[in-house]
């Protein structure tokens, strides 16, 4: 799965892949009334381009086209805020790919630590990566309850 660094003409497609993964994946997990309001979250492309131009590492998986079907960043702390695929790309790959990359570049850095809140749908993947699941989050976004893992990692 080819892997490349953030374009700002990738930010449409982000906010896209964002919403779909929400809405798609995020169902086996979560009630439509937490669907609802977690993709409502979903960064505009505008700001999309504000965010993975601010100096996070920001890396896209792409497909035969060069279009983006998965994305993640890593910011200067340690924080891994996004880490999103395509329903599509759901199971190819994509994203073992690059929480592959962001680690390795995180190494390099000289990171001690990466952290993460991980959806019910992200939990497995972080756990298999060697992350320790240190609490779960319940919190509300725009009135509803809903929840997710802090994770983390030690390098």
């Amino acid at each position: 799965m080819p892997v490349r660094r953030y374009r700002p003409d990738d930010a449409s497609r982000l906010s896209d892949i964002y919403k779909a993964a929400v809405l798609v994946i995020g169902a086996r997990y979560y009630s439509p009334d937490q669907l609802r309001a977690w993709a409502a979250l979903a960064p505009t492309p505008k700001r999309f381009a504000e965010l993975m131009g601010d100096g996070r590492i920001a890396l896209v998986a792409t497909d035969k086209d060069d279009q983006a079907v998965a994305f993640a960043d890593l910011e200067p702390d340690g924080h891994i805020h996004f880490l999103y695929a395509a329903p599509e790309a759901a199971g190819t790959g994509a994203v073992s790919t690059l929480y592959d990359r962001l680690e390795e570049k995180a190494r390099d850095l000289g990171f001690i630590r990466l952290y993460a809140e991980a959806s019910e749908a992200a939990l497995r993947f972080f756990l298999k990566k060697g992350f320790t699941k240190t609490a779960r989050r319940e919190f509300e976004v725009e009135g509803v309850p809903i929840h997710n893992y802090a994770v983390e990692k030690r390098l």
